[in-house]
């Protein structure tokens, strides 16, 4: 642990800058409302998510619904037709597959193209679950469990995971997944939503990856990055 951090237990370092963060952006006392009724839309939400940004992400999963407005349809569509639909997010032949292949997995499994049921299972087995599906990653399995099954789950992105290591709760080696271990052992859960939102807010605008307002920063004292 960096300078300022080695004198402070690391959960309440942690806390110290959450609750710098929630003053600045105010996600965990009004959380956004990200969530989806039926957790499998938010399943293939996040994977046309990975790789590119939230606009190109919502227009490709807007027109492939649009498109075809039931799973079933998109199942039935074949994959040179999801492929288009989905293209404005990046990376469509592999995304098309990869949502057919969710689809086969989630049918075969549950009967249905539904995974509402996966909640009631607990977050470990879900969380399971979820990684054994194709182009799931943990990342795209914590983000389901927190927005759309309302599980704890700390998700790491690539913001989450700048700004951990740049504050010091975490080597710069560290990877996502040792991340997500440590923000679920040392943060609350009811804190994890507008936490995670928190962080990613701090590091599009503030924390950036080039050229930090560190001037700005409302848990510039307590940044090892500043004062190791």
């Amino acid at each position: 642990m960096k300078g300022v951090g080695k004198s402070r237990k690391l959960s309440a370092w942690i806390a110290d800058f959450l609750d710098r963060l929630e003053s600045c952006w105010h996600n965990e006392t009004c959380p956004p409302a990200l969530s989806h009724e039926e957790p499998l839309d938010g399943l293939i939400l996040t994977v046309l998510s990975q790789h590119t940004n939230d606009k190109n992400r919502d227009v490709a999963f807007s027109r492939l619904k649009e498109r075809y407005p039931t799973w079933d349809e998109v199942a039935e569509a074949g994959v040179s037709n999801v492929e288009e639909a989905v293209r404005p997010a990046g990376l469509a032949p592999t995304k098309s597959k990869r949502i057919l292949e969710i689809l086969e997995g989630v049918k075969k499994d549950f009967g249905c193209y539904s995974i509402k049921s996966l909640a009631t299972k607990g977050r470990d087995d879900a969380r399971r679950y979820l990684l054994s599906l194709p182009g799931v990653g943990d990342k795209t399995a914590a983000c389901v469990l927190l927005f759309d099954m309302r599980l704890p789950a700390f998700p790491v992105d690539t913001h989450v995971a700048r700004v951990c290591r740049r504050v010091g709760f975490v080597s710069e080696k560290t990877g996502a997944e040792e991340i997500c271990a440590l923000l679920e052992r040392a943060v609350p859960p009811e804190r994890y939503l507008g936490g995670h939102v928190n962080i990613i807010e701090h590091g599009r605008h503030v924390c950036r990856a080039r050229s930090p307002l560190c001037a700005t920063c409302v848990a510039a004292e307590i940044c090892g990055f500043l004062n190791g």
